[in-house]
């Protein structure tokens, strides 16, 4: 198992266990204690785990997301193939509002080459699309969270509540039929809510992995969605929940065929 295939499956079992041996991970993955120690002193950089003798204690509360950098990690060839998938949505001359996280980022690589106006909600995505030659960029006001780099506040809120937007590229925390779209930040809750307000169509992107969660603030329900773009492995309870509640659901193939 590669270093970050192995680090993800930490951080998966993290979730669900409040601890992890060093020995009992070493075994289960064939790899040495002192690999499993390296893994687990990089994830305690990152603030997902406290170390302690002969293993870690999990910091991922049900209350807060994981860090940006741990979650960059997650699901990457599926939050890449979501990104392609919904830069192929956007007609050229589209006005975007492009929301932050990690597959957000993933769409805003895939629009470097596009001729759009894009208003990013992240200084990640920003930096991505600061030097692509047909790309309009137009930034909000307000503060910049730290960590995630998303602009939020009041005068981010103003800056979207003035335009208007064909399209909302919108990410979230959790997404489902009893509990809509979910954000583990309050300030963020707000900017998607005045996000999908400002946009004609609003397109949520997010690995198959958020519907099997949900956050402390509910962003909207299922009606304010035209569509979810995510990966082959969503829940086909929720697949079902979500076309009948009249969202169009466009699935990401598992591999990108050789031609």
């Amino acid at each position: 198992m590669e270093s970050a295939d192995r680090i993800r499956a930490i951080m998966n079992a993290l979730r669900t266990c409040d601890s992890v041996s060093v020995a009992e991970l070493a075994l289960a993955y064939g790899v040495s204690e002192m690999t499993i120690r390296r893994d687990l002193d990089e994830l305690a950089q990152q603030g997902v785990v406290r170390r302690v003798r002969g293993g870690a204690l999990s910091l991922l509360l049900r209350g807060e997301e994981p860090p940006f950098g741990v979650r960059e990690r997650e699901a990457i060839d599926a939050k890449r193939r979501i990104g392609a998938e919904v830069a192929a949505l956007l007609a050229d001359g589209e006005a975007v509002l492009l929301d932050g996280g990690t597959t957000a980022l993933e769409v805003a690589r895939a629009l470097r080459e596009r001729r759009l106006t894009v208003l990013p909600l992240a200084l990640q995505a920003a930096q991505e699309l600061a030097g692509a030659p047909r790309i309009r960029l137009v930034l909000p006001g307000g503060e910049v969270r730290h960590g995630e780099m998303n602009f939020v506040g009041p005068l981010t809120e103003m800056s979207i509540k003035a335009l208007r937007f064909d399209t909302a590229v919108i990410g979230c925390c959790g997404l489902s039929a009893e509990h809509g779209l979910t954000a583990h930040d309050l300030p963020e809750v707000a900017i998607k809510q005045a996000a999908i307000a400002s946009a004609r169509r609003v397109v949520v992107a997010c690995d198959s992995g958020k519907f099997t969660r949900t956050a402390f603030g509910a962003v909207c329900g299922l009606d304010r969605l035209d569509m979810v773009v995510t990966d082959e492995n969503i829940p086909r309870d929720q697949h079902d929940a979500l076309t009948a509640a009249g969202v169009a659901v466009r699935t990401t193939p598992a591999s990108v065929p050789v031609t």
